[in-house]
């Protein structure tokens, strides 16, 4: 899913420059103030085995690095837009595993594996927190305020007093 997603952002050629020129970062300096970082255990997209990567949230996008060492220059591993995300939840009755969590989007779901359980709920509610943020379900654009909207002239209505008189 991760790779689709990376490939998604990335089009179809990836960058080779350092990760401060990569254009999925979408100008997001990860290398430093990072609303969340830290290590996690991931599931691979296609060899679905478990690889240990420093995972780091910014400004609405999720980066992950074969290590903790990230700088200007590191190219990130991979990028999960939040934004493209529905929920994130707890995933240990799924994977039969401790401090599991899932992250899903209308295509795929992402699994992970904190150090702990207060780890798991910290990356849950900073996940969270971020897709709330960054969601894309309403835009401004779409935010309609019915009370400033133009109003059409009211019809006049036939008088009462008009219609129930019999003529003569």
């Amino acid at each position: 899913m991760a790779a689709s997603l990376w490939r998604a952002v990335m089009g179809s050629s990836s960058s080779s420059a350092g990760g401060g020129d990569d254009p999925a970062a979408g100008g997001v300096e990860f290398w430093h103030g990072a609303e969340r970082a830290g290590w996690l255990t991931k599931q691979g997209e296609y060899i679905k085995t478990w690889r240990r990567r420093w995972f780091v949230l910014k400004q609405g996008r999720l980066f992950w690095f074969k290590d903790a060492a990230v700088t200007r220059g590191s190219v990130p591993r991979g990028i999960i837009p939040v934004s493209s995300c529905l929920t994130v939840k707890g995933a240990e009755d799924v994977l039969n595993r401790q401090f599991a969590f899932e992250l899903s989007t209308p295509a795929e779901t992402m699994y992970f594996i904190a150090d702990a359980e207060k780890e798991k709920e910290e990356w849950i509610n900073s996940i969270g927190r971020s897709i709330v943020q960054h969601s894309r379900s309403v835009t401004d654009a779409e935010v309609v305020d019915y009370d400033s909207r133009p109003q059409p002239p009211p019809q006049p209505q036939p008088k009462k007093s008009e219609a129930s008189e019999p003529s003569e």
